[in-house]
């Protein structure tokens, strides 16, 4: 019962805690960042998952791993717009230690846009959807992380559009000619990386964290749960 409880407090105290830090990191980011429009840009994305999050922490909320990873992926985007994806500190040393060509915080920054999507996109279809684990759900959570990378990667093109040379610091490419290509393959590298290493922890870890339940708030998703684990133990009623 000790341990039980104890758990329950940790995910009551997990999304505050990683919000307050988040924060922490959102503001220095934002003292003095290389350039003020670089830093709108790439903050942009984090601040609106996390008013998303807030608008359905009680009705729908997420597991501990998923808030955990959401909040380093915002962490990594607020490094990038302090710095620019193309001068983050340590990234250059680590260039100019191994003789690189360019700094590569980009590409983590692009395989964090595959990573964490894919292991939210994951628990949301199994949570509101029919979808069981296997290969359609596999194949479908790897859409949609590859659909986000190529809807980002349109949207820096229409920025560069409209801002002109201003942009240069938010494209990042640093000479790259497939930047993009590059960009997205990574994002494709770090869902499957998810998929292949966290889903099981997805699958057999902590509940969502504290919160209303979200059967009580999506009238049927129980029912659609129950009729899963149903099939999956009878597989010859669903043929």
């Amino acid at each position: 019962m000790g341990t039980h409880g104890s758990g329950k407090r940790e995910r009551d105290y997990l999304p505050g805690a990683l919000l307050a830090a988040a924060a922490l990191v959102f503001l220095w980011s934002g003292w003095a960042p290389r350039d003020r429009l670089t830093w709108i840009l790439e903050t942009f994305p984090a601040v609106l998952g996390a008013a998303v999050l807030l608008a359905t922490r009680n009705r729908f909320p997420l597991t501990s791993l998923a808030y955990v990873l959401i909040a380093t992926h915002a962490c990594i985007l607020m490094v990038g717009g302090r710095y620019t994806y193309a001068e983050v500190p340590l990234f250059d040393w680590i260039r100019d230690l191994f003789g690189a060509a360019r700094n590569d915080y980009d590409r983590v920054g692009h395989f964090a846009q595959g990573f964490v999507p894919a292991i939210v996109t994951r628990e949301l279809l199994l949570r509101t959807s029919p979808l069981r684990k296997g290969k359609w759900l596999f194949f479908l959570v790897l859409c949609v992380a590859l659909a986000i990378s190529a809807s980002y990667e349109l949207f820096e093109w229409r920025t560069a559009v409209a801002v002109g040379a201003e942009s240069d610091a938010f494209l990042g490419t640093q000479g790259d000619p497939w930047d993009t290509q590059e960009d997205m393959l990574m994002a494709a590298v770090g869902a499957v990386a998810a998929l292949v290493t966290l889903s099981r922890e997805l699958t057999t870890g902590s509940s969502p964290a504290a919160g209303s339940r979200p059967s009580a708030s999506f009238p049927g998703l129980a029912a659609r749960a129950a009729s899963n684990r149903t099939e999956t133990r009878n597989p010859e009623s669903t043929r």
